[in-house]
């Protein structure tokens, strides 16, 4: 067979694939459909993020001779037809993205021994995908909080039965006036939500589980964004203080019930120098939070580029579920 220059052979020349062009060093990464059918830009690897080499595409047709296949967890976890039915070439890697707790996601057996790398929130997965980060300032910087009118709100869309968040919501708004916003309480449209919620002093930023590394958009849009002091509840304190500084937020678990907490909360609001306290972190940290799924797929480029080795994962399920000590 004589082959143009650059020109991709498939790896499995038994069935015909869309002729493809790329670069010798180009990484070609198969994205198995887009995340809750929400589309992304696949051209910001090197324009916008600085990341060479790769190259993004949903076309299912270059299966054959594509580097990586990277499957969205929530997308594929009611059916096993919908994962790639071809033979798989030898080189190609899989990657298993997931960014929700084991209370949202379902049928993790139909993965042992397929997947190559993990691609989630924990902080040990192959590629780790944070829904934010404290970043370190090289020199401090002067803040200003701004005005606040209102005490506390939180903005909910799922009542998961049985979560700890619901019952300590219940027994915490008996002491404390809370202003909720979502399904069942307030109204609040989307391009209303960030000018709303910068008036609270304190914002719930409550997990609908308590698992290890999970601290989503609820703590690092919702209230920091917002200048919101979050008072959180899900995983540990000493989890939390792996990845933000202690005094830059209340942990539920610091008091005996959910009336000392609302005690407490009461008494901050009256003393406005003990309220700027869980501000001062913000003269040395900067907070940079998930940039979107674009970003994720280039960051899945980049350690694949770097990651030649082979692996197999026997179970993610038992990853999953049951390899946590928070």
């Amino acid at each position: 067979m004589e082959c143009k220059p650059n020109e991709i052979i498939p790896k499995n020349t038994d069935r015909p694939v869309n002729a493809f062009i790329k670069t010798e060093k180009e990484l070609l990464l198969l994205v198995w459909g887009f995340p809750f059918t929400e589309p992304f830009p696949l051209d910001t690897c090197e324009s916008v993020y600085g990341i060479s080499g790769c190259k993004l595409t949903t076309n299912r047709s270059l299966y054959g001779i594509a580097d990586a296949v990277v499957m969205h967890h929530v997308d594929i976890m009611y059916d096993r037809r919908s994962l790639p039915q071809e033979t798989r070439p030898h080189d190609q890697r899989w990657v298993w993205f997931n960014m929700e707790p084991p209370r949202i996601i379902r049928n993790l057996h139909f993965l042992d021994n397929l997947f190559n790398m993990t691609m989630t929130f924990r902080q040990d997965s192959d590629i780790y995908i944070p829904y934010g980060r404290a970043i370190a300032l090289k020199e401090p910087q002067s803040f200003s909080i701004p005005a606040k009118t209102k005490l506390a709100a939180w903005a909910i869309s799922q009542w998961y039965p049985g979560a700890r968040r619901n019952t300590y919501y219940e027994e915490l708004k008996k002491y404390l006036p809370i202003d909720v916003y979502g399904k069942k309480h307030m109204k609040l449209a989307w391009d209303d939500f960030y000018k709303t919620i910068s008036k609270y002093k304190f914002y719930l930023a409550f997990e609908n589980s308590n698992y290890k590394d999970y601290i989503t958009e609820k703590l690092w849009s919702h209230a920091f964004d917002q200048w919101a002091v979050p008072v959180v509840l899900g995983t540990t304190r000493k989890n939390y203080e792996r990845f933000l500084p202690g005094e830059a937020f209340i942990h539920v678990d610091d008091f005996s019930s959910p009336k000392e907490l609302a005690s407490y909360l009461l008494e901050l609001d009256k003393d406005e120098e003990r309220y700027k306290r869980y501000f001062y972190w913000r003269s040395y940290y900067q907070v940079r939070r998930d940039p979107g799924m674009d970003h994720h797929y280039c960051t899945a480029c980049r350690v694949l580029q770097q990651a030649p080795y082979y692996q197999v994962i026997p179970s993610i399920q038992k990853w999953f579920l049951e390899d946590v000590k928070v």
